[in-house]
């Protein structure tokens, strides 16, 4: 529910207006089922008032409808009151009820009865009353001014005006309500249809847009048995109908569907038969393949977007991406015509370079691995803040924080392609000889068995888990270190690197480092970053400080505590921003409970299309609300199979009802009563009590004067024979 001007400026899909509604409560009603007629007749003329309309304007009424001789007269008398004066009789007023349709929908009849004139408006038809093949004898219909739907019947619109309904709930303990519904005004056009396709030029032939490659398909459900089921009715629909566009479909599934517990999501880079053949796997249950994601909504929070440090680089990261998407390729290029003046070779030759050829060695020294990761990461981040996503707080590794900071705005672009440069050239001239491990252990053992070779040898460079030790200095010092571990039984591993980061080897660049930044400008940060140096949040003083970032390059990498620390402040979900899943392993393993979304944006060895729309999805399904219109572009909204709900059976078989059975064995504890077993409803309206079991085979007068075949037992309802 909307206000009319809000929906209509927001480009809301508008069912229909509720015109007016009335409630009271006249405390003359004698409990629920005897309702009493003047409350409602004033309840009504309330209504009518508020929407400023006269009873000739409402074409039909949705009945509370009690179903009895008591009630539904009370109630007929009081619309012939009411809607029955001065009526054409050429145009009564149409009656009509949702219970005899569905049953009694409990505390769900009223807003029930309203979806069912919504849809009876949108289609122009009043549906039948079902179950109504004798009018009551006790309600006077000879006045014309009342017509029970006995058939669907035809709702024109009457001389221009909008078709318009009422929807009472009458006699609930006196309280009684009347709601006015009328149809959507012409001026809503524009909203019921939310995404206007661009008109053709003159002279010029329409053609159809392509689809997007980033494009997932998501369904969800309240189980994981109701998204299989919604995968496959989606499956038949969209193959049944192979004239809506992946696009159509995509932007539907997201902007007209309700976002459930439990969700997943199939992508196939814009390739419609990809897409089904996912749809198919998610209906079969079978466990997930390359182009379907998992996720549900439990224990939402806060959001962390994740920058990957040195060491996951790989020839042609962003590639795909880069031919595939305008938005990356153009926050790519804008970061690249900033390096490419740092820099002794272009940053896209060398990343984009042919497997084999001389610039593709290039891409694993440090000058180039940190800028080529900087460019990637900066335009992974632009890509899904046009996409409509963005984080609460910012982490990076090492070269990652470098990124965070300018994406939080602490450096802007030149400045911050500056610092990248010339840190990854300084890092690489340091001295030769050193090397870094990884070593599977806690902190305080590593730090004892690197203790004999002093602090000018060998540090701790990163705490990456509770046990994940990075170690880093001399070679000799490092192998001997490993070796050690290795001895002990403990996992270790040499890292393919040139020299030793964020260690003493370090020292020798940092005065050079230093009179570099502090030739640059530092602003306030406009998004959280969380500090490798502290493991806390990052203060503005330490981020516009040239003194942090020279500690930064020296210092041990604390991602372990920065994790923790996120945890605390309720981040649940993480976006790895980079060229694998590195950085996701790694928080995994040092967070207390299991994370609710971590996925990488791109992953070694998958269609990078693939994985960006995996990650928008599994972040939607958490409960993000990605901007549509750009994930989809040009894409409208279609008609879409409904849900496809899990139905549960209450009432036993016939089978089951024709065996003996016992009513302890329904999960009855006695009552301690020598009578109370099961009632038995008979024809007349009485009860009769049984006790011990039951059969139809033992009691062949039970069959034949129970109550629809029907068995009332104590507790449970109504039980089919």
């Amino acid at each position: 529910v909307e206000r009319l001007s809000d929906a209509q400026r927001n480009g809301h899909h508008i069912l229909a207006v509720m015109r007016g509604s009335a409630v009271n409560q006249d405390g003359a009603s004698n409990g629920l089922t005897a309702p009493n007629g003047p409350s409602q007749e004033r309840v009504i003329r309330q209504a009518l008032a508020n929407a400023n309309l006269t009873t000739t304007d409402i074409d039909a009424v949705e009945a509370h409808g009690t179903g009895t001789t008591l009630g539904d007269p009370i109630e007929a008398q009081a619309l012939l009151a009411t809607y029955g004066t001065n009526r054409d009789p050429h145009h009564p007023l149409y009656l009509g009820s949702l219970k005899s349709n569905i049953g009694h929908a409990q505390a769900a009849a009223g807003v029930g009865g309203i979806i069912k004139m919504i849809q009876a408006i949108r289609h122009g038809t009043l549906p039948k009353t079902l179950h109504a093949d004798h009018p009551s004898t006790h309600i006077d219909w000879d006045s014309g001014a009342l017509a029970l739907l006995t058939e669907p019947t035809e709702w024109p619109e009457t001389n221009g005006r909008p078709r318009r309904a009422a929807v009472s709930s009458f006699g609930i303990s006196g309280t009684n309500a009347h709601v006015v519904i009328e149809q959507a005004p012409a001026s809503a056009a524009s909203a019921n249809s939310p995404r206007p396709q661009p008109q053709p030029q003159p002279q010029q032939d329409p053609k159809p847009q392509p689809d997007p490659a980033v494009l997932p398909w998501i369904v969800t459900g309240k189980n994981e048995q109701a998204v299989r089921a919604q995968a496959a009715r989606l499956h038949q629909y969209a193959v049944e109908h192979p004239e809506l566009s992946a696009s159509d479909i995509g932007y539907s599934l997201a902007t007209t569907r309700a976002l459930l517990d439990h969700g997943a999501a199939v992508t196939g880079g814009g390739d419609r038969a990809a897409l089904l053949s996912g749809l198919e796997t998610l209906a079969g249950g079978e466990t997930p393949a390359g182009g379907l994601v998992r996720g549900h909504r439990a224990r939402p929070g806060k959001r962390a977007f994740l920058f990957t440090g040195q060491g996951s680089q790989r020839l042609g990261m962003g590639r795909e991406l880069y031919a595939a998407s305008p938005v990356f390729a153009k926050a790519f290029d804008e970061v690249c015509t900033h390096l490419d003046c740092e820099l002794v070779r272009p940053v896209k030759d060398v990343l984009f370079a042919p497997e084999g050829s001389a610039d593709s060695a290039l891409i694993d020294q440090t000058a180039f691995t940190q800028s080529a990761l900087f460019s990637v990461e900066v335009a992974l981040y632009r890509l899904f803040e046009h996409y409509g996503i963005t984080p609460d707080y910012l982490l990076g590794h090492s070269i990652g924080e470098v990124t965070a900071a300018h994406i939080a705005g602490v450096l802007d672009l030149p400045d911050a392609c500056v610092l990248v440069a010339e840190r990854g050239r300084l890092m690489q001239a340091a001295r030769a000889g050193g090397a870094m491990a990884a070593i599977q252990a806690g902190e305080e053992e590593v730090r004892v068995s690197l203790a004999p070779y002093g602090d000018d040898r060998i540090a701790i460079a990163g705490v990456n888990g509770p046990q994940a030790m990075v170690i880093s200095g001399d070679e000799d010092a490092v192998e001997e270190v490993t070796e050690a571990w290795r001895a002990k039984g403990t996992r270790t591993k040499r890292l393919p690197v040139s020299h030793a980061f964020h260690s003493p080897h370090m020292n020798e660049v940092l005065d050079e480092f230093h009179e570099i930044a502090s030739g640059l400008t530092f602003h306030e940060p406009t998004i959280p970053v969380v500090s490798n140096v502290t493991g806390t949040l990052a203060t503005t003083e330490q981020l516009t400080s040239p003194d942090y970032w020279v500690r930064h390059i020296r210092e041990a990498v604390r991602f372990a505590d920065c994790v923790r620390y996120l945890e605390a402040e309720g981040v649940t979900d993480y976006l790895e921003l980079g060229p694998d899943g590195v950085l996701t392993a790694l928080v995994q393993g040092s967070l207390t409970e299991e994370a609710g979304a971590l996925t990488p944006a791109l992953r070694r060895g998958r269609p990078e299309t693939d994985t960006v729309a995996g990650a928008l999805a599994l972040l939607r399904i958490r409960g993000a609300v990605p901007d549509w219109s750009a994930v989809y572009p040009d894409a409208r909204q279609v008609a879409l199979p409904t849900y496809a709900f899990q139905h549960e059976r209450y009432w036993l078989e016939a089978a089951e009802a024709a065996a003996p059975a016992d009513a302890a064995g329904l999960g009855l504890a006695s009552a301690g009563h020598p009578l109370l077993g099961a009632v038995v409803q008979l024809g007349d309206g009485d009860s009769y009590l049984f006790t011990g079991r039951l059969s139809l085979r033992t009691h062949p007068w039970l069959a034949e004067h129970a109550v629809a075949g029907t068995v009332l037992l104590p507790g449970t309802g109504l039980v089919e024979l």
